[in-house]
């Protein structure tokens, strides 16, 4: 176990793509100019609470820009920093497979013809995948690297209310099913420190997420941002923050959980100062990550030590 995955005792997403393609990879974040029914009407207008006004892409491309203008200007901006590298198309921004199904094969297609792009990974909803949006992912990952993320956020169907999710747990495992009959790789996203939720609960759904079938996992702190439907649970005392410790100890014991082949693609993250409400902790993303690596190796914990098939 001394190696484990280059010395990270988790089986992070840059090991993966490192081996997978033989070189650095890069993610190249979109907004596809889509919207998503749980802001259209098609099943509310709220949106998530916890969903920022851009579609939890605040740090994707202009939707006002074409798709390849997009990506050269995000390509140009990184290759200030990493000179050679390959290229994950990311659509990121509201929900990916929802609109017309030309318009999907359109900007897809514009993605995938930019040059050094090995991938695509897809952002959306389990109950935005119609036969014909399967069969064009079919296609896709036919020809080219796809994975697909969804938002999980939680196992609890009390919980997903509570957040207006929009759907119930079976329609996840619906999607999952018919994504994995057609070999299409899962990414999942769970988010810790949802209004209500324990410990129990939040380990919970990283352990369902484990039996789930899915290929990858993205961990997720609360974040709380302006002018999102959460800041009224907040202003009326229904929603507490994590606090850093909390949280690296239910990452670190999360991880164990996980089987050894799943890719961590996301241990925490950052939302944009200006907007973020709290906590404010997360701001400092390196010390949290560094955190905790260090926690795991204190602790002699790795991923797959607590997994059980």
């Amino acid at each position: 176990m001394n190696s484990f995955w280059d010395g990270k005792r988790y089986h992070s997403l840059n090991y993966f793509l490192r081996n997978k393609f033989g070189e650095k990879v890069f993610k190249i974040s979109l907004d596809g100019g889509f919207s998503c029914p749980n802001r259209d009407g098609k099943i509310s207008n709220g949106g998530c609470l916890f969903c920022s006004e851009r579609g939890s892409g605040d740090y994707a491309g202009d939707r006002e820009l074409s798709i390849s203008k997009q990506f050269h200007d995000i390509k140009d901006m990184m290759s200030q920093k990493w000179k050679s590298g390959k290229y994950i198309a990311y659509f990121q921004a509201y929900t990916n497979t929802y609109a017309p199904i030309d318009e999907l094969k359109r900007k897809y297609e514009e993605a995938l013809n930019q040059e050094g792009v090995v991938a695509i990974a897809i952002a959306t909803r389990p109950d935005c995948l119609d036969e014909d949006v399967l069969e064009l992912l079919e296609n896709i990952n036919n020809k080219i690297y796809l994975w697909i993320e969804l938002g999980l956020q939680t196992s609890n169907d009390d919980t997903a209310k509570r957040i207006n999710r929009g759907y119930k747990l079976d329609v996840f495992e619906n999607a999952m099913r018919k994504l994995k009959e057609r070999n299409i790789d899962v990414v999942v996203h769970d988010i810790l420190g949802l209004p209500g939720e324990t410990k129990e609960d939040m380990l919970e759904t990283i352990n369902y997420i484990a039996h789930s079938g899915a290929k990858g996992i993205k961990l997720h702190l609360l974040h709380l941002m302006k002018q999102t439907p959460m800041v009224k649970l907040y202003e009326a005392g229904d929603l507490k923050f994590l606090s850093q410790d909390d949280y690296i100890d239910l990452v670190t014991h999360g991880i164990t959980l996980l089987p050894k082949d799943m890719v961590v693609h996301r241990l925490t993250g950052d939302a944009p100062r200006d907007l973020l409400i709290g906590p404010m902790w997360s701001l400092k993303k390196w010390e949290v990550l560094n955190s905790i690596d260090r926690t795991l190796e204190d602790n002699n914990l790795w991923q797959g030590k607590n997994f059980r098939e």
